[in-house]
């Protein structure tokens, strides 16, 4: 499988490009900043230069490719506008230039109970992106997959977890996202979903079965 990660420097993308090279899929992971480069190689990903914000074709940055997945983010310490232009706008040029490349399959990290905004203004703002990304890739026509994972944390994975349209709030390590990611890029019984996520007691592959056959999980 050849995949298209935005956001290719974030701390979960670069444990997905482990996850995913390992087994020999072809990786390449967008990036802004060039000296990022030797860190995605070290995950075995190649890397491809790309500002989501400021490019005019990203279309022809990625190319073809099988999967896109969104893992990027305005970041901590960025304001109100970064996280319109990044966490909104960037998903939404990568849906366009998925769409313009022939490029059905998309799968979006957002944030847990993205259309509850809360905290201060800066929060509010981004979780107000996140919802109206999703929005979007809901009503794109691409293959979609959109995980709200609860708060990140770099504990080791388990690969155990909950995953549902609506659960309660809980923590999740970064590695079972990734594992979680994974998994969907394999099961077409994830496209057109959009699930919660957090740590918990069912391993992933029976979670993800359960979560398909609880209801349609669409947003």
């Amino acid at each position: 499988m050849d995949i298209v990660i935005a956001g290719g420097h974030g701390r979960i993308a670069l444990r997905l490009m482990r996850l995913l090279t390992a087994r020999g899929d072809r990786v390449r992971g967008l990036i802004r900043n060039p000296d990022h480069a030797a860190d995605l190689e070290a995950a075995g990903s190649e890397s491809v230069l790309c500002d989501l914000e400021l490019n005019p074709d990203i279309q022809t940055a990625i190319g073809a490719a099988d999967a896109i997945v969104f893992a990027a983010g305005a970041g901590a310490g960025s304001g109100v506008t970064r996280k319109h232009t990044m966490d909104r706008d960037g998903a939404l040029k990568l849906i366009d230039a998925a769409k313009a490349g022939g490029i059905s399959r998309y799968l979006m990290i957002s944030t847990f109970h993205a259309e509850e905004p809360r905290g201060d203004e800066v929060f509010q703002a981004y979780m107000r992106a996140k919802a109206e990304a999703d929005a979007a890739l809901r009503e794109s026509g691409l293959d979609y997959t959109i995980l709200r994972p609860g708060r990140l944390t770099d504990e080791s994975g388990t690969g155990r977890v909950n995953l549902a349209r609506r659960l309660k709030g809980a923590d999740v390590p970064r590695d079972d996202v990734a594992a979680v990611l994974r998994a969907c890029l394999d099961d077409p019984r994830t496209i057109g979903r959009q699930w919660e996520l957090t740590r918990g007691e069912t391993p992933i592959a029976d979670a993800i079965s359960m979560a398909a056959t609880a209801g349609n999980g669409e947003g």
